[in-house]
């Protein structure tokens, strides 16, 4: 299969999973977290497919690599947050099993990327 918009990329596909996630997720944190932990969720899980669009649809590969690599920090900084959550009195009963494991498919499948962008420029 041809890859002819950052929509048909699997890692983008799964990143708007996650977006969707975080949103049901952060839905059950106390109304004293909506700005801080909830919006920094949010803004970190939106950043990631956001930046994969943006990174494929500037054109070169030099272009694609650092917003890949922007990507990565988002999802860096959200796996953070999470972490962050789970050690809360009120996070300790959150499920984040299908977060986590987008997020790590995520994550991984950018870091091939990254790296397979660095080896070919």
């Amino acid at each position: 299969m041809k890859i002819e918009s950052y929509k048909d990329l699997i890692v983008w596909q799964k990143s708007m999973d996650l977006v969707v996630e975080i949103y049901k997720v952060t839905e059950t944190y106390p109304k004293s977290e909506i700005y801080g932990l909830v919006s920094q969720m949010k803004r970190c899980a939106v950043s990631i497919p956001s930046n994969i669009a943006e990174g494929r649809r500037r054109g070169s590969k030099r272009d694609l690599r650092q917003f890949l690599i922007i990507a990565f920090g988002s999802g860096a900084e959200l796996e953070t947050q999470i972490q962050i959550t789970k050690r809360l009195p009120w996070g300790v009963e959150t499920d984040f099993t299908t977060a986590d494991a987008l997020l790590e498919e995520v994550m991984k499948k950018l870091n091939k990327m990254i790296s397979s962008l660095q080896a070919t420029s």
